[in-house]
């Protein structure tokens, strides 16, 4: 990491990989010093630590940051195509329940899924993000995939039982 003043000279030149490297060398010589920390203090240390050589960062979450999201079960009734979209997508209608109700959603699953095998799969989605304006249509719950070797979207679902409609991912 470089800190550069106005003019572009180097101010400040950081090598976080050598402190790190410095940071585990430590540890290593200080083990006796570390074992009669509590195991609360190790776990915090260990997790500064992450973040400050890069493990983390702002890509660690918190428990709280979990709990904001509200992922729920949904059902989808309705599969339309979405031609004005820019890459081959669907229009879905997915109930989730008498909570929720009844949202739309953009998604990008033509490869592997055709319109009629849609209808009536359970599904997972983010219900509480503001709607998304995608071309003319407004998606209201991000619908969740991952992605297949090849980049394509895989739908994430439950795989037993009988889960309820509406029922929260926890």
């Amino acid at each position: 990491m470089e800190l550069r003043t106005r003019d572009g000279n180097i101010r400040l030149k950081i090598d976080l990989g050598r402190i790190c490297s410095a940071v585990e060398a430590s540890e290593r010589r200080e083990a006796p010093a570390f074992a009669e920390a509590t195991a609360g203090e190790e776990r915090a240390e260990g997790e500064r630590r992450k973040t400050f050589c890069g493990i983390g960062g702002d890509q660690m979450a918190t428990m709280e940051d979990f709990d904001k999201l509200d992922i729920r079960l949904g059902k989808i009734v309705r599969v339309d195509d979405f031609p004005e979209a820019r890459k081959p997508a669907y229009k879905l209608t997915i109930d989730f329940g008498p909570e929720i109700g009844v949202k739309g959603s953009s998604v990008q699953i033509t490869h592997h899924y055709k319109k009629d095998e849609l209808v009536g799969k359970l599904v997972l989605g983010v219900v509480n993000f503001p709607p998304r304006k995608i071309g003319p249509f407004f998606s209201e719950t991000l619908t969740l995939g991952v992605p297949d070797s090849e980049g394509r979207v895989i739908l994430v679902v439950p795989d037993r039982g009988d889960p309820q409609i509406g029922g929260k991912l926890f």
